[in-house]
């Protein structure tokens, strides 16, 4: 693990990116021009994959510290975008059969609605605030996904403080719990985005593919879909550390 000086002189370490399973909805695929769902079977048989090969999938915030203490070998972190009504129904037996838990990033001010920011694909209904907490009392890490779904890299001043803000202390208020995590809708971030989420307390953040900003505010991420069988899902998880930079502070 290499040590480096950051812009405030502390010294911090980059360690080998984390692996983080960024997933969406879980149910029907037939109409899916996002790529966003898996069917449960196909989940199953990506999760046993995983156990097959002694990993276990786990929220991003027990992933964080385990590795943090050292004991996060043989784990991997599964994340779960826009909290989809699906996800209690179909994705958590499937998760409680492999023992593994995972991290939902909710949008709190879109309880019970729908993915209105698709135009293409079928609506899908999106999970209500008891919806939520039955996944949080199953143990699963609830995350802000920002209030509605916002590209927070095109958005003013006004809003971004609002999605990142608001929704962090709507949750804290719904669970009864700290709000660790944020993810970035869309998976698009900008510093501008990195220091408002750091300055409304996040301890972490997820995004997709965030290029230099590659940090624990800007963790990279795997999308993983319905054609993802086993060969592609083993290419994935081999070819992440080789794509992606060391993380600073993880």
């Amino acid at each position: 693990m290499a040590a480096t000086v950051d812009s405030t002189g502390r010294t911090t370490h980059a360690g080998p990116v984390p692996w983080v399973a960024m997933y969406h909805s879980v149910g029907d695929c037939s109409d899916d021009p996002y790529r966003i769902t898996v069917t449960p079977e196909r989940l199953d048989g990506q999760l046993r994959w995983l156990r097959a090969r002694g990993l276990r999938g786990v929220s991003t915030a027990d992933l964080l510290a385990a590795r943090a203490r050292g004991e996060g070998r043989g784990l991997v972190g599964l994340t779960f975008d826009d909290g989809y009504a699906d996800f209690v129904e179909r994705a958590l037996p499937v998760l409680r059969r492999h023992d593994c838990g995972a991290t939902l990033f909710v949008l709190p001010g879109r309880l019970g609605g729908d993915n209105a920011w698709d135009p293409l694909g079928p609506r899908k209904p999106l999970l209500t605030a008891d919806g939520i907490r039955q996944a949080a009392a199953e143990g699963v890490e609830i995350g802000s996904h920002g209030l509605t779904h916002v590209d927070l890299t095109k958005a003013d001043d006004d809003t971004l403080h609002r999605e990142v803000t608001e929704s962090r202390a709507l949750l804290a208020e719904l669970t009864g719990e700290e709000v660790a995590g944020f993810c970035y809708p869309y998976g698009t971030v900008d510093r501008r985005a990195v220091d408002a989420v750091r300055a409304a307390g996040y301890t972490y953040a997820c995004a997709i593919d965030p290029g230099p900003l590659n940090g624990v505010h800007a963790l990279p991420r795997v999308h993983v879909g319905q054609h993802d069988t086993a060969v592609r899902l083993f290419l994935k998880y081999r070819l992440h550390r080789l794509r992606r930079r060391p993380v600073e502070g993880v």
